[in-house]
């Protein structure tokens, strides 16, 4: 994947947000400028907080939540792309910047490499980053009903990995469920996935053939079957949250008809979801104005999806 291109094109765009105010609500009370002079006070942020260890790699993630809060709030659970074999969480923090001027907690996670483990270490990553959130939820002030999980490109495919999680695909084997914690069946409110794959099989082979998916996948046997395993598409069945999808109808690292045949099988399923479409997008690399108008629908869709969400966004950080 083309890494220093596709990251600076996601953090200008984000930076714009910023520039702009981040949302309308926000600009009207402060200058963008003020914004950012004064959030800083207001948040803090729990760092390296380890949720599991595999194959000698300790996985961390970071909480960040407003001060001196102490109900439950909406949260973010933000994962990182990179193909599944690069990038951290620490690169990720433009990304985060919308939710900051939502007011919301925010969990940025990090999780293993293709180079560490391959498939399906990083959905089972994933899995055990949102069991984590679940069982700390108190100490960080959580609302489980209010949970939303985003990411780009591979974050993106990770995102959807959770918000289809089927228990019996056995992907939550490096964190079970334990009585002894109180746990309960993971679930998420609603999925924002960025240009994320939804058929790893697709990308092994063809026309579509993809070397940061095949590099995924590795010389395991039965490599189909494990690409089935970690593709959303599989799991795609009535009852699932709201999932909203923003993909470049020109994008060369993850191709379009991903998003495409996602959102045909959702609606089969009668899953309340939406597709949003970039005429002529790349891979991240959308203008200002479409990135600005993708967050608008973001906003829109999971304010009229995910109750109670639209009384919490905060205007002003004061």
């Amino acid at each position: 994947m083309k890494a220093r291109g596709f990251y600076n094109g996601m953090v200008s765009g984000f930076l714009l947000l910023l520039s702009v105010g981040v949302t309308s609500a926000l600009a009207q009370s402060q200058s963008a400028s003020e914004w950012t002079a004064t959030v800083g006070n207001h948040y803090i942020v729990h760092l390296d907080q380890q949720y599991g260890f595999q194959n000698n790699i300790a996985l961390k993630l970071d909480v960040w939540e407003p001060k001196d809060n102490e109900k439950p709030l909406p949260t973010v659970v933000y994962i990182h792309g990179g193909g599944w074999f690069f990038g951290d969480r620490t690169g990720a923090f433009p990304q985060l910047l919308p939710y900051f001027a939502r007011g919301w907690n925010i969990v940025n996670v990090e999780y293993r490499m293709s180079g560490q483990s391959l498939a399906p270490a990083a959905v089972e990553d994933s899995v055990c980053a949102l069991r984590w959130v679940y069982r700390n939820a108190k100490q960080f002030h959580v609302d489980l009903d209010r949970i939303i999980v985003t990411g780009h490109s591979a974050g993106g495919h990770l995102s959807l990995m959770l918000g289809v999680f089927d228990a019996s695909s056995g992907l939550d084997s490096g964190c079970p469920a334990d009585a002894a914690w109180g746990d309960v069946p993971l679930k998420v409110a609603a999925v924002v996935n960025w240009y994320g794959v939804s058929d790893v099989n697709d990308l092994l082979a063809g026309k579509d053939r993809k070397t940061y998916a095949v590099s995924w996948l590795g010389d395991q046997q039965n490599v189909a079957d494990v690409a089935r395993e970690v593709s959303p598409l599989t799991y795609v069945r009535p009852g699932l949250p709201p999932i909203i999808s923003i993909h470049g109808d020109s994008d060369d690292v993850v191709p379009y008809s991903q998003s495409v045949r996602l959102h045909q099988a959702l609606a089969k399923a009668k899953v309340k979801n939406e597709l949003v479409t970039i005429p002529g997008g790349k891979h991240g690399f959308f203008s200002d104005k479409e990135t600005l108008a993708a967050y608008d629908k973001v906003w829109k869709f999971l304010d009229e999806n995910v109750p109670g969400l639209s009384l919490a966004v905060r205007t002003e950080i004061h």
